[in-house]
């Protein structure tokens, strides 16, 4: 018997001394009501992109308040009165609810990954609906999907303001611009360094 096994048979027959590491342990679970805040807001996203589809619907067909519901939302201005549907208004509706999509799927990675991750298995192993990305999941994975994705988020960002830039200072502009490309620079920045710490296998002789 070597000299260690006194030591472990000691603290197993000893349960107060694992009462602290199990405590700092079950902690993970003060993140639930995180996660389930989150699951809330996605149904505030789910209700917001209803609405704007909706508004969007009725003033295809001609409705002037549904139309100045849209025109108010994406902070559209023109010194030429709009009494119909045209082409930038519906492009900015539409970039405006695929912006509310890429949130919501932002979200969906945060709350199953995160809970995959910090909190508790989902053990989803053989679901068909089981995503691609949470079978290999951890920390810096997530890291790296979160930084693609609020890149995406920015670029519709970027996009509805230099279609809507006539309402822009340059210098919105700009600083628009320069938010982008530091999210762009960031992410490439933990991809590499997720690289550097985990380098891939090298090749067999």
């Amino acid at each position: 018997m070597s000299n260690l096994d006194p030591i472990l048979q000691k603290h197993a027959g000893n349960p107060r001394r694992c009462a602290l590491p199990n405590l700092i342990f079950a902690s993970r679970w003060l993140q639930l009501p995180l996660y389930l805040g989150l699951i809330v807001a996605q149904g505030v996203y789910v209700v917001h992109f209803l609405v704007e589809l909706l508004h969007l619907v009725e003033a295809a067909f001609g409705s002037e308040e549904a139309l100045k519901s849209l025109i108010t939302s994406i902070g559209y201005k023109t010194t030429a009165p709009i009494n119909t549907l045209n082409e930038t208004v519906i492009m900015l509706v539409v970039l405006a609810l695929i912006d509310v999509v890429m949130i919501s799927n932002l979200l969906i990675m945060v709350i199953v990954g995160g809970y995959e991750t910090f909190v508790s298995r989902m053990n989803l192993e053989g679901h068909r609906d089981q995503p691609e990305w949470l079978s290999h999941v951890n920390a810096s994975v997530l890291k790296v999907k979160l930084a693609t994705a609020i890149i995406g988020i920015s670029s519709i960002h970027l996009l509805k303001t230099f279609i809507n830039a006539d309402n822009y200072t340059d210098r919105v502009l700009i600083a628009q611009t320069v938010i982008h490309i530091a999210f762009l620079l960031s992410a490439m920045a933990i991809a590499f360094t997720d690289r550097l710490m985990a380098p891939p296998p090298s090749a067999g002789h």
